[in-house]
């Protein structure tokens, strides 16, 4: 009997669980055709600001024994220059797009939202409060539950679509910051962003990083957003999308019994495009294990 692998996020329903995170779907026209899209529920677009952002100087990306550390600096060409470049690709995407909104200013990313609004093609905006890879900006708004909560308001007041958003690990009270999200009506939690890590350079006995500090992800941070996971969703009702370390239909299921309705996978693209594919095959044997009908039902199988 074939097995339904759907799952449901807000109104949202995705046909797979596995969703690229926003930086690693290349924006190539023929990586948003069906074909290239097995096993995929949905795609998050690369950063998107209300001006266009060069990024962080110096090296960007640095490999570690279990992962990678990148300091990219939300480079994008604005949010006016995505609509005219890249809608038509996202418009005729197969599966939902989400467009992942730099949360800037509160005036500045309202306006990003109401350019991307206006298009109505986006499914969904999803709202990042956690990006390490800035000064001034992005994860400050996630750190606390008042700072987050202003964010999502100011959101929540332009954008009418589902609004995920994106926290950081980087908050000594996840459970505060998620109700807080949720309180000011986000429909869904990312949990989480990068985790802040640091390399050395050897060569040179310097910071790999002009910024020195840069996000960590890769397997070494999966036990980190497994626990991050189990804690927002004991400490929330709307979905929790669990995102740091997943590359395989292990973590994606350890995932789900943990609470989690979806995934989104970043790292484990750069090795393999063939990922999302690779992880919604392998889950139909824990559904079976697990005794279910469907893939949702093994959401919050370990909280029981």
């Amino acid at each position: 009997m074939k097995i339904d692998m759907s799952v449901s996020i807000g109104s949202l329903n995705l046909d797979f669980p596995v969703i690229p995170a926003s930086g690693v779907w290349p924006y190539e026209k023929d990586f948003w055709k069906s074909d290239r899209l097995c096993g995929i529920g949905a795609v998050c677009t690369k950063a998107i600001s209300l001006h266009a952002k060069r990024g962080n100087s110096g090296i960007r990306l640095w490999e570690t024994p279990a992962g990678v550390l990148n300091s990219i600096g939300l480079q994008n060409v604005g949010a006016a220059a995505f609509v005219e470049k890249y809608l038509p690709m996202a418009e005729n995407c197969p599966v939902p797009v989400i467009a992942n909104v730099v949360m800037e200013s509160t005036k500045d990313t309202s306006e990003t939202l109401r350019i991307l609004q206006d298009t109505g093609v986006p499914a969904g905006a999803e709202l990042n409060i956690s990006c390490p890879n800035v000064d001034g900006e992005g994860m400050a708004w996630g750190t606390d539950p008042l700072s987050a909560a202003k964010a999502v308001r100011a959101a929540r007041k332009v954008w009418r679509g589902e609004l995920w958003v994106k926290m950081t690990p980087q908050t000594a009270c996840p459970e505060d910051v998620a109700r807080a999200i949720e309180e000011e009506g986000a429909d869904a939690i990312v949990a989480a962003n990068t985790w802040l890590g640091m390399g050395m350079d050897m060569q040179r006995g310097k910071p790999a990083f002009d910024r020195v500090v840069a996000g960590l992800s890769g397997p070494a941070v999966f036990p980190l957003a497994l626990r991050l996971v189990w804690q927002v969703c004991g400490a929330v009702s709307i979905p929790v999308i669990g995102c740091g370390g997943v590359a395989t239909a292990s973590d994606c299921a350890a995932m789900m019994l943990a609470g989690a309705s979806a995934v989104e996978v970043g790292t484990a693209f750069f090795r393999n495009l063939d990922t999302g594919k690779e992880i919604s095959e392998g889950l139909e044997k824990y559904v079976r294990q697990y005794r279910c009908t469907k893939l949702a039902g093994m959401r919050g199988l370990a909280r029981k």
